[in-house]
């Protein structure tokens, strides 16, 4: 059996920074990481429109925390989002130092854009590439350091010992077979969940394994409710179409030709928050003034030189994926599942309620983006927190001493394997995975009501039974993406599940959660977070106090 001081379930952005401060912070520690895919392959890669920071001469990291508290509608933490935004601009300048690429502005500093929500223009960017630029930049980090990476491993379960997470069972992609993998400490960093949803700006790998690892070990999950729409991706595809195409200017149209979000938000149009400027082009769509499905983003006032430096990615993921170029022509987009607000409950150190076990990026809620987070705050959360949980997990690593690990959870782990693998079917994976897609991209999108994601609920209870018995056409041990395939499944199942609870308990519309029975906020009665804790019935929903310091819900 394999042993570490520091295990990293993850490698995208908040994993790999995890791992780099806790080898800077303590450089003896043995530490490494897992992933399904190769690090440079994880989602963190396709994040296009830039990261935030307050470097501006008249901006401040309080205006940032007041835009990002004030964005997510008064849910987030704000001693948590004080941290974030106060240590943003040192965690800008040592992605500099390890060799991000930013773009320039003309006298040759980091240049920022405006993004919907802020008050200043304060998100730094490559291009339309950013995310790319990071990951890249972190990787080379990494090899720098030596750190040993699992490549192309599944964690099934996590080993968890007298109430204390002490490893993770995973299986051997390339070679086949289970293995219990010891550690002092685990970090989860595993990503979002958008698949559950049919169409997603996530990559397939986003299934929200590491949320359903947590939940399953006893961990709560908190404000799964909150799922975020982004305004503009491709029809059919969902294909991310960044903010920063709005950031530079670009315009929403209906089929009148209309910028209607004049009647939405008339001070920022645009450049509102997501969850704004999502309902009102589901509501333009809705009563009619749409595009075939569609809104219109229209690009071709910026010019053919501005598109072809700023957003060199968009014109070609438009041309490619829908025929568009949007030198010439309008962009048609909708709104599609993106980003999971809710996540494994932390603190600001990553720490769970499960000794051992720490949580940071998408995975986890550390509570920094409330009900509606703000476009560049996702890859700043993933550097500021995988930064703080790698710090700490090393501090409680380096005080931990070794213990044998017992082989009972890979017993029972090798069991199930045996069960998916000897099941008769008849239902594929996939199958009931895209069934699961419709029914929570119809009944849990923009609007929502009691109705209907009651039989959402139904459904989604009828899939979780059918799922434990689906077929595994590959019997095999040498890269089944079958057997991955059904247990990834089993975690868009459990995540399914606690967005439904957590939707259908919360009687108001805030952010991401817009309830047409409930049309308003209701802060007398739900100002508080909600806490899922998985049960053999289903989730059981928990409430906990939102943290305010100095910024007075208004």
């Amino acid at each position: 059996m394999k042993v570490h001081d520091i295990l990293i379930v993850g490698a995208g952005l908040a994993g790999m920074r995890a791992a780099i401060a806790a080898h800077s912070h303590l450089a003896h520690l043995d530490i490494a990481l897992l992933s399904k895919v190769h690090p440079v392959r994880s989602h963190s890669v396709a994040a296009q429109g830039g990261i935030n920071a307050a470097l501006g001469e008249n901006d401040s990291w309080e205006a940032h925390a007041f835009d990002t508290t004030k964005g997510g509608l008064y849910l987030g933490d704000q001693d948590a989002i004080e941290a974030m935004c106060r240590e943003a601009s040192g965690d800008i300048l040592d992605l500099e130092r390890m060799g991000v690429i930013f773009s320039r502005d003309e006298k040759g500093r980091i240049a920022q854009r405006p993004f919907g929500g802020a008050g200043f223009p304060r998100t730094c960017y490559a291009a339309d590439r950013t995310g790319h630029a990071i990951l890249h930049a972190m990787y080379e980090q990494l090899l720098k350091r030596r750190i040993f990476v699992y490549e192309e491993w599944y964690v099934t379960s996590l080993i968890v010992e007298e109430g204390v997470c002490r490893g993770v069972v995973a299986w051997d992609l390339l070679h086949g077979g289970l293995h219990a993998i010891g550690a002092k400490a685990v970090i989860l960093a595993t990503g979002g969940s958008g698949r559950v949803f049919l169409t997603s700006t996530n990559a397939v790998i986003n299934t929200g394994d590491g949320m359903a690892l947590a939940y399953q070990a006893g961990a709560p999950l908190e404000d799964m409710e909150f799922v975020q729409f982004h305004p503009t991706t491709l029809k059919d595809t969902g294909i991310l179409i960044t903010e920063g195409a709005r950031g530079e200017g670009g315009y929403l149209l209906n089929t009148l030709g209309e910028r209607f979000m004049k009647t939405y938000a008339p001070e920022q149009m645009e450049l509102a928050t997501r969850s704004t400027v999502s309902l009102a082009i589901g509501q333009e769509i809705l009563e009619g003034r749409g595009v075939d499905g569609c809104v219109l983003l229209d690009l071709r006032h910026l010019g053919r030189a501005r598109i072809l430096e700023r957003l060199p990615q968009i014109r070609e993921l438009s041309v490619e994926f829908a025929g568009v170029d949007p030198i010439e022509s309008p962009i048609p987009v909708r709104p599609g599942a993106h980003y999971q607000m809710g996540g494994v409950r932390t603190n600001q150190w990553g720490e769970t309620e499960l000794p051992g076990l720490y949580a940071a990026g998408e995975c986890a809620c550390v509570s920094v983006h409330g009900a509606n987070r703000l476009g560049g705050n996702s890859l700043l959360e993933t550097i500021v927190f995988g930064r703080r949980a790698g710090r700490r997990a090393a501090e409680y690593a380096a005080a931990k001493v070794p213990r044998a690990l017992s082989d009972a959870t890979l017993r029972t782990e090798e069991t199930r394997i045996r069960t998916l693998m000897g099941n008769k079917g008849p239902e594929r994976a996939w199958q009931i995975r895209e069934e699961l897609g419709k029914i929570m991209s119809l009944n849990l999108g923009i609007f929502r009501t009691q109705k209907s994601m009651t039989e959402a609920g139904e459904k989604v209870r009828e899939l979780k039974a059918r799922a434990s018995h689906v077929w595994l056409h590959d019997r095999g041990k040498i890269f089944n993406t079958d057997l991955i395939q059904a247990l990834e499944l089993q975690a868009l199942l459990e995540i399914a599940e606690t967005i439904l609870a957590g939707a259908l308990a919360r009687e108001e519309s805030r952010g991401a959660h817009y309830r047409s029975d409930f049309p308003r906020r209701d802060d007398a009665n739900w100002l508080k977070h909600t806490l899922a804790y998985r049960t053999t019935e289903g989730a059981s929903l928990k409430y906990a106090p939102v943290t305010i310091t100095r910024f007075q819900p208004k």
